[in-house]
Order: structure tokens, then sequence, then C-alpha cells
């Protein structure tokens, strides 16, 4: 679990799961839809979550990553002020998710002051992956941005054999195929990665 979860007692988190229910996704399932009614606020207890923002013309670009113990910022933000979800999220493996009504959340803060904490903790740490989504597609090559979410998928699932189809990349890189499957042939000829059928393997 992240830091940002263990900031959170057992007692807290006990009446997390009383208030809240709980539902498992398959890899790939979509958990929020962009600009759907945010009713719930979801708590990742197991797999993680892949956030990515979408534009009008249904284009992706990922953001960041929701681990177990953590919840999707932009999600809380939203159902507290009753707005529709700016953001998409898949799952990036099997997850379990704990989601927790959004009519609780007043009487959560209000009864519980390290829920605050843990809040201001999310809203701190999205902040600074949002920077650096942005520092990465203001001033990195492509190339570097590609090898910068493999690593970070490599980080999360402890494997370097990343099953990931070129087509998916270039949608959560906000860019085209033929320019993913240029690059991961030259960084393949670089001895930096190693391509296979729908897999791509960091060396």
């Amino acid at each position: 679990m992240s830091e940002t979860a263990n900031a959170l007692s057992s007692r807290i988190n006990e009446r997390l799961e009383a208030l809240g229910t709980r539902r498992i996704y398959p890899e790939g399932e979509t958990i929020i839809q962009d600009n759907s009614v945010i009713r719930s606020i979801p708590i990742v207890k197991s797999g993680a979550i892949r956030v990515m923002r979408v534009d009008e013309e249904g284009k992706e670009l990922f953001l960041y990553y929701v681990k177990p113990g953590e919840s999707c910022i932009m999600s809380f933000l939203g159902g507290m002020h009753r707005e529709r979800s700016k953001i998409k999220a898949v799952a990036e493996e099997e997850s379990e998710i704990l989601y927790v009504p959004v009519e609780n959340l007043p009487v959560l803060l209000k009864e519980y002051p390290e829920w605050l904490d843990y809040i201001f903790r999310l809203y701190h740490k999205r902040f600074e992956e949002l920077l650096q989504v942005v520092n990465e597609v203001a001033f990195k090559k492509m190339d570097e941005r590609i090898l910068s979410i493999l690593k970070e998928k490599k980080d999360l699932t402890g494997h370097a054999e990343i099953h990931i189809t070129h087509q998916l990349l270039a949608e959560e890189l906000g860019t085209s195929r033929v320019v993913v499957s240029r690059l991961l042939k030259q960084l393949e000829s670089e001895g930096t990665v190693s391509l296979g059928r729908n897999k791509i393997t960091l060396l």
C-alpha cells in the first residue's frame, strides 16, 4: 500500500467499509466514463486504475495511476461539487474497488480529521504527477515518453514484460500507432526493448 493509504487508521477504514460497496473489475474494463455522473468515490483495494483525459474527438492522454489504498482525487472533487467526471478510468489489471456514496463525504470530513489529511495528501500527489505529465508532453521527445510510461508500468506490476498493444500505448500517449511502432522498432534496434506479439519487454 502507498504512504497515502497508510495515513488512514483502522477506525476510519472500518467506517468506509461499512458505508461502501465492493466491486471487482477485470483488466481493461472501464470504471469511470468521461462526462458520467459521479455518485460514489472509488477507493482501490487491490489492482490499479489508469486515469486518462479524453478530448472532444475521443483522443486519450494518460494522467496517472491510482494504486491500492488510494482514490481518484478528480472523482472526489467532482462528487463533492456535483459535477460530471472530467476523466476516464480503466482497470490496468484486475482490480477491486470500494465505492463510498458521495452523500457520506461531508459526514466523513466532519467526523474524521484524518480523512481531510488523506484528501490533501492525494491532491498533492496527483498535482505532482500532473506536473510531470505536462513536463513530458512539453519537453520530452516521444521516444523518451514511451520509455517513461513503459518504466512506470514495469514499476506498477513488477514485471519487465508488459502486455500492451502498440495501439493502446499510442492512445495513452495521445499520438498515432504508426509513430509508436516506428519508435519502438528504433528502441529495439538500440537494445532498449524487445518486441513480441502484444507485448514489450524492457531490457
